[in-house]
């Protein structure tokens, strides 16, 4: 049996992300004492050169490289010493008075306090993006909140990777809710993008919170959701509002039972991960339109079942995962990757999940990826014979 306790298979030569991360850490170092290698160069070839020639030009380039890396003091720094060791050469080389060398000085000397205000603004502009970054945290807290780690019994695992950096919302979302019922799960994902997704985010878990508790079955929590979107869709009066739609999969795993319940509306299938390495895909076997799409279906909800045994994991994700693509434009699949891996924890499973998806697209992901894992913790007792397959089966 194999089995990954964190995120890097033992064995395994370092992928690109990794590759990636130190090139990043490297060129970060190199950068910062960029401006004291330009300082000096400059007065090296101030200094060692027939006098036609200049290093005036690298003198002048370091505040201004410091400009955007340097605290204020830094850059200002930077600049008076920049323009302090040009005049200390000029005076040793005995042409201080001379026009090429003041108008030289005079260049080093606007460019550093050029420099300064240029730091002011980078700061300012950095303060408002601090703040702008605070706000969007804030605002996914509020409205993707992260799920507590056991709930009903169960082991939770949630993770939002964005695809753009610095990107905290976007249309995929996640939340898991105790109910009379049993624990109920849903992850999906908004059509579109921007804050008119953020909204129908917001509606949708909203409704499903609400639906959870009251309704008696997986069915009826998947018809509150398409009501709620109907009602969204009909205060808004934008066309992209009455077009929107959001891939789903519900779930619901009852109390002391060990089965799980699915809703499957257009998005791609979970997998069951059994605790002696096997992995089943708990593909619907009659597919369904998204939510916001109810006015097309021609067939009612109807709930499947499996076995959802001690030790297993329910994995969820958005089709940010198997949509990655490699640099051939290979899709990832998920299932193939994870066959025969064991995982200690939920947390466990997300975290190596990111970072072989990242390897696979060579770092970066094309779209947002919102992973969700549900674990039925083992006891001591469980039987360690081997999980049942997954039969599709109408709940009567």
């Amino acid at each position: 049996m194999r089995q990954r306790a964190g995120a890097q298979r033992s064995g395994d030569p370092p992928g690109p992300a990794g590759e990636n991360r130190r090139g990043i850490s490297g060129t970060r170092r190199f950068v910062r004492v960029l401006p004291v290698l330009l300082i000096l160069t400059g007065a090296v070839y101030e200094y060692f050169t027939p006098r036609d020639f200049t290093g005036g030009p690298l003198l002048t380039a370091a505040p201004l490289v410091a400009a955007p890396l340097y605290t204020l003091r830094g850059t200002v720094l930077t600049g008076a010493g920049a323009v302090v060791l040009l005049v200390a050469i000029h005076i040793r080389l005995d042409v201080v008075l001379l026009a090429e060398a003041v108008t030289e000085t005079v260049t080093v000397a606007t460019a550093a306090v050029l420099a300064a205000f240029i730091n002011v603004l980078v700061r300012r502009g950095n303060a408002r993006l601090a703040s702008v970054r605070e706000i969007a945290e804030a605002a996914q807290r509020a409205v993707l909140p992260q799920p507590e780690k056991r709930i009903g019994g169960l082991d939770i695992a949630a993770r939002y990777e964005a695809a753009q950096q610095d990107a905290f919302i976007g249309g995929d979302l996640y939340a898991v809710q105790d109910s009379p019922y049993g624990v109920r799960v849903i992850l999906g994902d908004v059509r579109g993008k921007g804050m008119g997704a953020v909204a129908v985010v917001a509606v949708v878990i909203g409704a499903f919170r609400e639906a959870a508790e009251q309704e008696a079955s997986l069915e009826a929590v998947a018809g509150r959701l398409e009501r709620a979107l109907a009602r969204e869709a009909g205060r808004r009066d934008d066309l992209d509002a009455f077009e929107g739609f959001a891939t789903a999969v519900l779930a619901e795993i009852p109390h002391g039972a060990e089965t799980v319940r699915l809703v499957n509306r257009g998005h791609p299938p979970p997998l069951l991960l059994h605790a002696d390495g096997s992995l089943v895909v708990l593909d619907a076997g009659e597919p369904a339109l998204p939510l916001g799409m109810g006015g097309l279906n021609v067939w009612a909800d109807l709930a499947q079942e499996a076995v959802f045994p001690e030790g297993a994991t329910l994995l969820a994700h958005t089709d940010g995962l198997s949509e990655a693509r490699d640099e051939r434009g290979r899709f990832y699949d998920p299932a193939a990757r994870l066959a025969g891996w064991t995982f200690p924890a939920p947390e466990a499973l997300l975290t190596a999940l990111a970072e072989d998806v990242r390897r696979h697209s060579g770092g970066g992901l094309t779209d947002d990826m919102a992973l969700l894992a549900v674990r039925r913790a083992p006891r001591s007792t469980a039987s360690t014979s081997g999980p049942p397959p997954w039969s599709p089966g109408v709940i009567e």
